[in-house]
């Protein structure tokens, strides 16, 4: 291994080298339905073709790293596109979007073997209104709409760093993470510096909990005032079943099993395409027991017979998971800072009683192309700058930088807002001693009868990661061993997602300050009992006993299973796991997810 103070000296070394340095007029991190909405409406504004607009995503191609249930309420898609309908639904659709009208309902109280009707909240009443299909397909459409007008979309490239001004003020570029360096820090054949985009205007669209994002939160303090965001941890699977029980466009979701009455979730089965089934857990990640599984609770969800009946005889063609955004409208943090915004799920936008959120984040994203486009547009192009004065003289680290109030002011008064406004008590509702069957009277008198109107507003006071108790007040779960036909051990699952990552290089992993794992280990294993591996939907870490070392329990990080969920950096109780981006074309390939 290099020695710590050598591999500091050689990473400065490798700094030292400057990067290329890019002039976009509009720079757009994220390629998933909010970061590519943002860059369409920029473009649809931009009718003389003026700006250049670029799209930075981390995914080797477009969709790769979109998961969702999904079902699309096209609100702000027809916004978008009035003619979305005829292009992409059912059998008028020939570009390989999978989406059908949702023709039938249904929401159950599942028990142990059996399960009652619930009745249909607003939120979960799709019938006649709604499309079933998979997301990762509709941003690939959004992808050749973005081409077609002109934006520039550049894949397989991750955005490491932020860059400041010189007076660490505000925002005027990102730059991509280098390639080619190997897990001891040092350069392969294939090295390559990454590269500098300087921008007018940043747009993070890294969806939930994004790197950079999180850096621009805490630098920008962009959560002063607002509520703790809170998380859930979806997992979900893609199952090709017998025709006899399919049945096109029906949505169902459930609460209740396996889920114990103090975890906050439900599970959901999704109808589309020829014989596709959806089927996924979502699990909130405020529980404090650190012996809860939900990848096995998820496991223990399909043998239900209200699943079992669906997918027995068929065959599971794709496994994902995926963190999500739960804090709903009090969490919304700022949306503006100096030289950039941010939109979708990179600031929350998720509606949690209805399990939507992708309708939200492309309006974010819209009123945010609208907000930079009616400033940018003021002002000359880099092209014409760069032509009239040559790139090596063109400098706007000490210009003065966009700050788009505008932006943040048209959200609060948009239609998303008072969505979210009206249901911002229900997820929150089910923190109370009551659980389960207290946040379901609560959710539907405030919905139903109440709607939305009560003269108060719940909070989240701690982070999911505060919350987790110590591993001695609980005892331990003892979960069904998988049985290869509607269950599976988890590096089936991952086998599942097309996850890559090469095995030599630099783990984008970050545990603790000095990567040490035996000191993770000693602090973390003793408390938690291994949480980490629990909680993890990939398998990426591991306790292994070693009576070698202080403590006897070593920790391994298996980084090439990871699947981007950010769960990790999330729920680590010690918060000493920091998920950063690894070299970009990596982690998974989700095609019909």
């Amino acid at each position: 291994m290099m020695k710590l103070g050598v591999l500091r000296r050689y990473m400065s070394s490798v700094a030292a080298t400057p990067r290329v340095k890019d002039f976009v007029d509009l720079c757009v991190v994220g390629a998933g339905p909010a970061g590519l909405t943002a860059a369409i409406k920029f473009k649809q504004l931009d009718t003389e073709n003026k700006y250049r607009v670029v799209v930075l995503e981390k995914a080797g191609d477009i969709g790769s790293h979109t998961l969702s249930g999904m079902i699309l309420e096209p609100r702000a898609m027809l916004e978008l596109f009035p003619d979305f309908k005829e292009e992409c639904l059912g059998n008028k659709a020939e570009n390989g979007v999978m989406l059908d009208p949702v023709v039938a309902d249904q929401f159950k109280l599942l028990t142990k073997t059996g399960s009652v009707p619930l009745p249909l909240t607003p939120g979960l009443t799709n019938e006649g209104k709604n499309y079933v299909g998979s997301l990762s397909t509709v941003v690939r459409w959004l992808g050749e709409k973005a081409e077609e007008l002109g934006v520039e979309l550049y894949t397989g490239v991750s955005v490491s760093d932020v860059i400041y001004n010189k007076s660490n003020t505000g925002v005027i570029g990102v730059a991509t993470k280098d390639l080619g360096i190997d897990k001891n820090g040092k350069p392969k054949d294939s090295f390559e510096r990454g590269l500098e985009f300087h921008s007018k205007q940043i747009v993070l669209a890294e969806g939930c909990h994004g790197s950079v994002t999180k850096e621009i939160l805490k630098k920008f303090d962009l959560r002063k005032g607002k509520s703790n965001q809170t998380y859930g941890l979806g997992i979900k699977e893609v199952w090709e079943v017998k025709p006899e029980n399919f049945k096109k466009g029906m949505v169902a979701h459930t609460m209740g099993y396996p889920l114990s009455a103090d975890l906050y979730g439900g599970g959901f089965q999704y109808h589309f395409g020829e014989n596709l089934v959806s089927v996924g857990l979502v699990t909130g990640l405020d529980y404090e027991n650190p012996y809860v599984s939900p990848y096995q609770e998820f496991q223990k969800l399909k043998h239900h017979p209200f699943y079992a009946d669906v997918l027995e005889g068929g065959k599971c063609i794709a496994y994902g998971a995926r963190a999500l955004n739960e804090g709903g409208y009090q969490a919304i943090p700022k949306l503006n800072f100096p030289g950039g915004v941010l939109v979708g799920a990179s600031a929350g936008f998720m509606n949690v009683p209805k399990i939507k959120g992708t309708h939200t984040a492309m309006k974010s994203a819209m009123l945010a192309a609208e907000s930079c486009y009616a400033e940018i547009s003021k002002l000359p192009s880099f092209e014409s700058i760069l032509e009239e004065k040559g790139e090596e003289n063109v400098d706007i680290s000490e210009e003065p930088l966009l700050d788009l109030a505008s932006y943040d002011n048209a959200l609060r008064n948009s239609w998303v807002y008072e969505e979210l406004y009206k249901v911002r008590n229900v997820r929150p509702s089910f923190n109370t001693k009551a659980g389960l069957f207290g946040g379901m009277m609560y959710s539907g008198i405030d919905t139903l009868l109440l709607n939305g109107k009560a003269p108060w507003t719940f909070k989240f006071n701690k982070s999911d990661a505060a919350l987790t108790r110590p591993a001695k007040e609980f005892t331990p779960k003892n979960y069904p061993k998988p049985d290869g036909k509607l269950s599976f051990d988890i590096l089936t699952s991952v086998s599942r997602t097309g996850t890559y990552h090469d095995d030599n290089e630099q783990c984008h992993l970050r545990v603790g300050p000095e990567q040490d794992l035996e000191a993770y280990a000693r602090e973390s294993y003793p408390m938690y009992k291994g949480v980490e591996q629990r909680f993890c939907p990939a398998g990426v870490y591991e306790f292994v006993e070693d009576e070698s070392v202080e403590g006897g329990m070593t920790f391994k990080v298996n980084s090439q299973n990871c699947i981007h969920c950010k769960t990790c950096d999330i729920k680590a109780p010690t918060q000493e796991i920091n998920w950063t981006v690894p070299e970009g074309g990596d982690g998974p390939k989700y095609t019909i997810t």
